[in-house]
């Protein structure tokens, strides 16, 4: 009888040792990066001086220009018809101009101060670089002189 109580008390032992233990695997989550969606703005701005007309269209998504079009048709003149992209810098919109003026394709940087519902055009001193795009030569000295001043207007006209 003592070698059969022995192994039932092994037995016994070996049975309530082996405890099953049950982890659960914790995922972590990551929560999601809370997207803000900066919306995109449309302006149009048109500037009737004497008989020259300057009419800008912007599509504006926080400080850049994503696309624009701008249209100038000076008296007697050729039009020119062109796009525009660029940022707004504090108050002033530098962008660069790519149009079309009797044929031939070409770049030049402009600038716009934006004053309450008006942009007044910029105009300094250029420079051409290798690429044939012209540049201001020196924005700081960029003269706003109310020569060419666009107006907000309704984008449906």
């Amino acid at each position: 009888m003592k070698k059969l109580i022995l192994p039932a008390i092994l037995m016994i032992a070996l049975v309530s040792c082996k405890k099953e233990v049950v982890v659960e695997e914790v995922v972590p989550t990551i929560p999601e990066k809370e997207v803000t969606e900066i919306p995109v703005s449309e302006e149009c701005y048109l500037g009737i001086m004497k008989k020259d007309t300057v009419s800008l269209k912007l599509e504006i998504k926080g400080d850049q220009v994503i696309s624009g079009n701008m249209s100038t048709k000076y008296y007697q003149k050729d039009k020119n018809e062109g796009t525009l992209y660029g940022e707004m810098k504090g108050d002033t919109l530098y962008a660069d101009y790519t149009f079309t003026s009797e044929g031939i394709l070409s770049v030049r940087q402009v600038a716009f101060l934006k004053k309450g519902d008006t942009f007044v055009e910029g105009f300094g001193e250029v420079v051409g670089d290798k690429k044939g795009k012209v540049n201001f030569k020196d924005k700081k000295a960029l003269k706003f002189d109310n020569s060419t001043v666009l107006k907000k207007v309704d984008c449906k006209m």
